[in-house]
């Protein structure tokens, strides 16, 4: 039995071997089917991945290579990146472009890795946000897009200068979501609303800010936050409240160029957010595709947003891949998870991609039927930023970028239609260029109609592709407008001194070096002097031909330069003519003034500005057409303590539906900001009555509200110009229309004659200011107030007595009603002397003349009709000699017309744009050193004082030592401010706002204002000024090495009044007479040997120049100017002190002298102003009252 047992043991245990072997090979069995099945997972998975990746391979590793590239230069990169948003937020783009560059440069030299290109867009921009900020209104332009990345990425709160109020327009659309809060500084809940923001995490935007923030403000712009408890916190005047870190701040201004303070530059993160061409002209291809093409705009829009969604999810399922790779552990095919969102991310992916590339193609399709629109596009362009150059001019030439885009969207409607495209655009354009020309020039006074013309056609033909007719380069553009920057001596001799000038000589030779389009023209006219000489002569330079080859060899803008050289008194005829033949005639016609239309453009919530002028007075045309109208207007003048009334009348009106009329805006500085609100908030709101209309009347200021000015319709009303319409004012006018008052006096022959006579006066003295300061040495506002007060006085005297009281009449009008408001001692003779020849018995014979000619005279007794009719037939322009003028002075009128359009035109010029092919700061550069080369050393004032001391017989020493320290201390300033710019355009040391203005006048060749602060009274350009100077110096350094000269250079002296009391105090000293007892007499030395050694008492002078007249060396006396000669030389003078009461006696003209041709200067103590310099007695045998009416004067200095 055991046998058995131990048997069935070992058989027992043989088979539970056998069963564990089994079991064995079943769990290795069911081990490698469990093998199998991962693997068969796996190779699935890895099939997934394979194909759901593997089409991602290409892409990544190439993106993995490029990022790897980016890592090298992520330093210089980064680096970069921070500056731009640090430093260049408040630079244009062509700075900022300029700057970046440079600043690459600068890296790559200091071996710093950064990109070639660098663009900050590249670096650190999101383009899935950037797309999101183009659809909620940010212009697509480079520029605009980085000052989005600059308020996104930086730490300060954005300030921006946004004048086109784009950046408003974007954050609020940005912001919307959020609960935007828009305030403004003079919003009384400002505080609360700042408060309730930063405790919930809710934006703000702060608008139209000024040039300063209010000190309540500081905690929130340094964030001076701290912690209470658990808590971050911020104290905002007396509160504390909890900062939520959602909160955001935006500022926005909508001044063009403001100024702000370092300390406040610090706190903000200053941008630029002018808006670009390149900005503005993708908004307007958009407008124009929209309304001529909706159907592609729309499909574009969509796309548009459509891409920016397929972009946004593209962007989070490569987060999601990249997220869930990252975080996977140890075998991705074991994660089945993972592998699934992968696949499932995959397909999304494919899917959009696909959608993205059928978008992308439609995309490129709609682009290419677009840009057949780009031409009108860019057009617009254009002229919107010509439109925006006029505010450099006036402060009430502000047009906002919302009117300009109705204008265009009405332009696009009302213009004539075509089927055939390139017929269409040219329609529109031309339609919309005269369409907003119109608009515009409604709101533009009369000297500026011509400028705003001639800048559209130049800025459309600077930025035309193609050549054509009149095109113009950049250079020559400035020539126009400088004549040429030259600051030495000119090499080339003068081939003709007696007719052309050496100014005219200068600026051809400039002229000659401009381009090769006018190489050889110098020679030209060294060769063919007698046919250059036919061209200064004519009197309608601008209709002659130019001497052969250059009327065929130059374009016609090209023939303006040669004319402003000879001619420039004819530059606005020439000017206008270029106009008409570029733009069409209807660009110079004179715009009709008519309220009818105005009216139309206007609403309740639209006010109306009339931009006043000296003389215009709208109020009684805005009555008549509301009598037209049937409105009631209520009328409040501002000023003192009337802010109250008009609000009152506003409330009022603003319900019941009449007209408000504000006048004289201008005078009620403090009650603007409250109108600006009133205007924003109260005329918008829907109670608002639609006929209510707000007038308001004001003359151009600084301080009137720009957003009233962008946003309403500004009219301008001038009084007529010329003798014969402002006569047909006045008898069309109250008092005299009245026909009760024109029969009302008892003695109507009197009566009418003289009233003809004081109109004709008032007309004179008024038209006299056109001629400049040889018409008055101070432009007087009269006006018809002046008038009517003389005219009822004229009525009144002549009724009351029986015989006209010419003397009285003359009292009142002369020397009160007129007189009251001429402040110039030779301005009120000369206007007593005008009266003379109207207030005189000799008007009331029949047929009195007026003028010498004879064409305008006193009729004999007439009815009113009469009287009207005389007038119509006058000339439309009357002669000077109607004015007491020498025919001479239309050319001083006509270059007072040129020299203000030119300086007009020179503000419109951006700095930006280069000359040919020279940046601004090149050429300061070369200015500031080729004058610093030129200067002398500063004098010795303790050799020169050691040398010509102070003694009591020779008062001239004191005279020389005080010059030359005068001329040290100008000298100094000088070559300070050249150092100085210098290194400032280099970056070496801060440019100051002091030292831009340095830089601003060199570059344009004017002399700077902080060298005039220290100068002799100048209007010289800067090459003759510092001509001028050397010269200056050059006669005091031979006066300091070889003594006193025999003739005096009466114009060197920087203070002539201590001269002339140096020669004086020599004579009473010398003599011993009292120096109150003493003063000039004068005798003109025209002699050759007259003044060879020095008188025994006085001194002899040069130097000074007559304007008016001439002396005439073979008649000894005055005489007519010569044709085209408005300044002469006067011959040398001796100034001969004597007692006054044995002064010669002889007939003269009491000649005043001027330092300059401005003539008017501050009033001073002396009852003169101090540009005066003295009256000298000239022989004349003439009557006084012909060289007064004829403005003639002396100067010791001209303008070039």
């Amino acid at each position: 039995l055991k046998i058995k047992q131990d048997e069935l043991q070992k058989v027992v245990d043989s088979l539970n071997k056998l069963d564990q072997e089994l079991q064995g090979a079943k769990a290795k069995k069911d081990k490698l089917a469990a093998d199998v099945a991962d693997c068969e997972q796996k190779l699935d998975r890895a099939q997934k991945l394979i194909t759901g990746l593997g089409g991602e391979k290409a892409r990544w590793t190439a993106q993995a290579q490029t990022l790897g590239e980016q890592l090298t230069k992520l330093t210089g990169d980064v680096l970069l990146a921070v500056a731009v948003i640090a430093y260049l937020g408040p630079f244009t783009a062509f700075y900022r472009t300029s700057i970046m560059q440079d600043w690459v440069r600068l890296c790559m030299e200091k071996e710093i890795p950064c990109s070639d290109s660098f663009s900050l867009i590249n670096v650190i921009g999101d383009p899935v946000k950037i797309r999101a900020w183009n659809i909620h209104g940010l212009p697509k332009d480079e520029f605009s897009i980085e000052n989005g990345i600059i308020i996104d990425q930086g730490r300060r709160w954005p300030l921006c200068i946004d004048p086109q109020g784009q950046t408003n327009k974007w954050i609020r659309n940005l912001e919307s979501s959020r609960e935007l809060r828009a305030v403004k500084l003079s919003d009384d809940d400002l505080l609360r609303n700042l408060e309730t923001a930063i405790t919930y995490g809710k934006p703000v935007l702060l608008e139209n800010v000024g040039e300063s923030l209010d000190a309540s403000l500081e905690p929130v712009l340094m964030k001076q936050t701290f912690k209470q408890g658990s808590r971050h916190c911020i104290k905002l005047g007396d509160s504390v409240m909890e900062w939520s870190s959602e909160f955001t701040l935006y500022i926005t201004t909508k001044l063009r160029n403001p100024h702000y303070p370092p300390e406040l530059c610090t706190k903000v993160s200053l941008l630029n957010f002018m808006i670009t061409p390149d900005g503005l002209e993708d908004q307007l291809l958009g407008i124009v595709v929209a309304t001529e093409r909706p159907d592609l705009e729309e499909e574009k829009n969509q796309l548009i947003i459509q891409s920016a969604e397929n972009k946004r999810q593209l962007k989070e399922i490569e987060d999601k891949i990249l997220e869930v790779l990252s975080k996977s552990e140890g075998n991705i095919l074991d994660d089945a998870t993972a592998v699934q969102i992968l696949s499932e991310a995959k397909i999304v992916s494919d899917d959009i991609s696909k959608k993205q590339v059928v978008a992308e193609a439609t995309e490129k399709k709609i682009d290419e039927a677009r840009v057949g629109y780009k031409p009108v596009a860019k057009h617009a362009s254009i002229i919107f930023f010509a439109v925006a150059d006029m505010a450099n001019i006036d402060p009430m030439y502000q047009y906002s970028l919302t009117w300009f885009i109705g204008l265009f969207v009405r332009g696009i409607h009302d213009s004539p239609k075509s089927e055939v495209l390139t017929e269409r655009l040219k329609k529109l354009n031309d339609f919309f260029t005269f369409f907003l020309f119109r608009q515009v020039c409604q709101s533009l006074f009369e000297k500026d109609k011509m400028l705003f013309a001639f800048l559209l056609a130049s800025k459309l033909l600077l930025g035309q592709s193609d050549a054509v007719e009149g095109e113009m380069e950049p250079a020559e553009l400035r020539f126009v407008l400088t004549g040429g920057l030259d600051t030495g001596d000119n090499p080339h001799p003068n081939p003709s001194k007696d007719w052309l000038s050496d100014k005219a000589w200068g600026e051809i030779c400039r002229l000659d070096q401009l381009s090769p389009a006018f190489e050889g023209i110098r020679q030209s006219v060294v060769s063919h002097l007698v046919d250059w000489w036919k061209l200064y002569n004519s009197t309608s330079p601008q209709d002659d031909p130019l001497p052969e080859p250059w009327q065929d060899n130059l374009n016609i803008f090209q023939r303006i330069l040669v004319l402003r050289t000879l001619r420039a008194d004819k530059l606005v005829p020439a000017i206008q003519k270029y106009v008409i033949a570029i733009m069409g005639e209807k660009y110079v016609a004179p715009q009709p003034f008519n309220l009818q239309p105005i009216y139309k453009e206007s609403s309740c919530a639209v006010p109306l500005i009339f931009v006043l002028s000296p003389g215009s007075d709208p109020f009684s045309s805005l009555l008549t057409f509301a009598d037209t109208l049937g409105r009631r207007v209520e009328s409040v003048s501002l000023g003192q303590g009337q802010g109250p009334v008009a609000q009152k009348w506003i409330d009022e009106g603003v319900h019941a539906g009449f007209w408000v009329v504000l006048m004289n805006c201008h005078l009620a500085t403090s009650f603007l900001p409250t109108l600006e609100v009133i205007c924003e908030k109260q005329l918008t709101a829907p109670s608002a009555h639609k006929d209510f209309r707000l007038w308001l009347t004001s003359y151009p200021s600084s301080i009137f509200p720009i957003s009233i000015l962008e946003n309403g319709v500004k009219v301008t009303n001038e009084p007529p110009k010329g003798l014969r319409a402002g006569l047909l004012r006045l008898y069309e006018s109250d008092p005299i229309s009245d026909s009760k008052f024109f029969n009302g006096c008892q003695k109507t022959d009197e009566w009418r004659k003289m009233l003809f006579s004081l109109s004709v006066f008032h007309c004179v003295i008024r038209q006299r200011r056109a001629f400049g300061p040889i018409g008055w040495n101070i432009p007087y506002e009269f006006n018809e107030n002046d008038m009517r007060i003389s005219v009822r006085q004229l009525q009144m005297f002549i009724d009351e007595y029986d015989e006209i009281p010419f003397a009285t009449l003359a009292y009142t009008c002369g020397e009160c009603n007129y007189g009251g408001k001429v402040t110039d001692g030779q301005d009120r003779r000369l206007l007593m002397t005008i009266l003379d020849q109207y207030y005189t018995p000799a008007a009331l014979e029949d047929n009195y003349k007026l003028s010498p000619g004879g064409m305008y005279y006193i009729p004999p007794r007439c009815e009113y009709n009469e009287y009207i009719a005389y007038v119509q037939s006058l000339p439309l322009i009357a002669p000077p000699e109607v004015f007491g003028l020498h025919d001479n002075a239309n050319i001083n009128k006509e270059m007072q017309e040129t020299n203000l359009l030119l300086n007009s035109l020179m503000l419109t010029q951006s700095r930006d744009s280069s000359a040919g092919g020279v940046s601004a700061e090149d050429i300061i550069a070369s200015t500031s050193e080729d004058i610093l080369n030129r200067l002398p050393p500063d004098f010795n004032l303790e050799l020169a004082i050691a040398k010509y001391p102070v003694t009591y017989l020779e008062s001239m020493n004191t005279v020389l030592t005080q010059e030359l320290g005068r001329v040290n201390g100008l000298t100094s300033v000088i070559r300070k401010s050249l150092v100085d710019i210098g290194k400032a355009v280099k970056g070496l040391v801060v440019m100051s706002a002091e030292l831009e203005k340095v830089g601003t006048a060199l570059g344009s060749g004017q002399v700077p204002a902080l060298w005039l602060k220290k100068s002799f009274p100048s209007l010289k350009p800067l090459g003759p000024y510092i001509k001028e100077l050397l010269e200056r110096i050059h006669f005091f350094s031979n006066w300091l090495n070889e003594g006193p000269p025999t003739v005096f250079w009466f114009s060197g002296f920087f203070f002539t009044q201590a001269f002339m009391t140096g020669a004086k105090q020599n004579y009473a000293r010398k003599h011993k007479i009292a120096i109150d007892l003493i003063d000039f007499d004068f005798v003109v030395k025209d002699g050759e040997n007259d003044c060879v050694v020095p008188p025994d008492d006085g001194a002899y002078v040069n130097g000074l120049f007559i304007e008016g007249s001439r002396w005439d060396p073979v008649l000894h006396t005055l005489n007519e100017s010569e044709p085209k000669v408005l300044f002469s030389p006067f011959p040398t003078l001796l100034l001969k002190p004597a007692q006054i009461t044995e002064f010669a006696k002889f007939p003269n003209y009491n000649c005043p002298v001027y330092k300059t041709s401005e003539r008017r200067g501050v009033l001073s103590t002396t009852g003169h102003s101090t540009n005066f310099v003295m009256d000298i007695r000239v022989p004349s045998d003439k009557p006084e009252a012909h060289w007064i009416k004829r403005g003639v004067a002396m100067l010791t200095s001209l303008d070039d």
